[in-house]
């Protein structure tokens, strides 16, 4: 039996995602997505179809719809090798995608990619889109650009290995002896950067500025959540590969009694959300 298969195709502002399901079978099954690297949107995303069919074995004849979403999507006008291709909102593709791969039924959706987006998704509902920061991956590369002489994200990852937080955030026990949320003033930050010390080193910086961007993405959504009364916080984008990731968010779970949650294929979420809209719109 030949295949049938839906893809989803994410045109970010630095990498393009692909991925695709096959719904020849009873139940729609997921390829393997992949992401390639391009400063062209357009070069970027038939490169990502020409490297996702090849490693695939797929004829351009398998593929029925190529869904297309994220912040390059409206650089295509026109049909990618005459396959028919609808976009699909960046927003409602982050729902799908957090709720498929958590298999949650509701939750705050975290988009965390050059910037930062929030969307509330419900399943059997339309995702709604809640604002979100401009604080993402291209802070911590940006900063680290400028402050480091870095901006390779895993460079910057493996240096943060070695950091030491007290020498660049001011901590709550570094201004009071009360416990303001017990058992954490030793961890809780009064200010990122409020304490650099002129010993810091490049490993310290690095793990400073990680830290803030990852912080304050963390306290966006806490908020969030919070107002739609709700605990499950879904992580998805390319930010959620870096090594400190868990560390951070496992932090504030414990501190704020939330469940950020890091789902397996967490960096491929609104790509896999785009494919499955073209699903369900069958």
């Amino acid at each position: 039996m030949s295949s049938r298969v839906i893809l989803g195709i994410d045109v970010g502002g630095s990498t393009t995602k692909i991925c695709g399901f096959d719904i020849s079978g009873d139940k729609p099954k997921l390829i393997a997505p992949l992401f390639v690297r391009a400063t062209d949107p357009i070069t970027s995303a038939y490169g990502a179809l020409g490297k996702f069919t090849d490693r695939n074995a797929l004829a351009l004849t398998d593929i029925e719809k190529v869904m297309i979403t994220g912040v390059g999507a409206s650089h295509f006008a026109r049909p990618i090798y005459n396959l028919p291709c609808e976009m699909t909102p960046e927003f409602h593709s982050v729902g799908m995608g957090g709720l498929y791969l958590s298999g949650l039924d509701r939750a705050i959706i975290v988009s965390m990619g050059t910037g930062t987006a929030l969307v509330h998704a419900q399943r059997g509902q339309e995702p709604q889109y809640l604002g979100g920061t401009g604080v993402g991956g291209g802070t911590l590369l940006g900063l680290s650009k400028k402050m480091l002489g870095m901006d390779n994200i895993q460079h910057i990852s493996e240096l943060a290995k070695n950091g030491n937080l007290s020498l660049v955030d001011l901590k709550i026990n570094d201004l009071t002896k009360h416990d303001i949320v017990p058992g954490f003033s030793d961890l809780m930050t009064a200010s990122n950067f409020g304490n650099i010390s002129d010993i810091a080193t490049k490993a310290d910086i690095a793990l400073g500025i990680i830290n803030m961007v990852f912080e304050t993405i963390g306290m966006v959504a806490l908020f969030a959540a919070r107002n739609h009364n709700l605990r499950d916080v879904v992580l998805t984008g390319n930010l959620t590969s870096v090594e400190q990731t868990p560390q951070v968010f496992g932090i504030l779970n414990r501190m704020f009694d939330m469940n950020f949650i890091i789902p397996e294929l967490s960096q491929f979420g609104p790509v896999i959300g785009a494919a499955l809209s073209g699903i369900t719109k069958d």
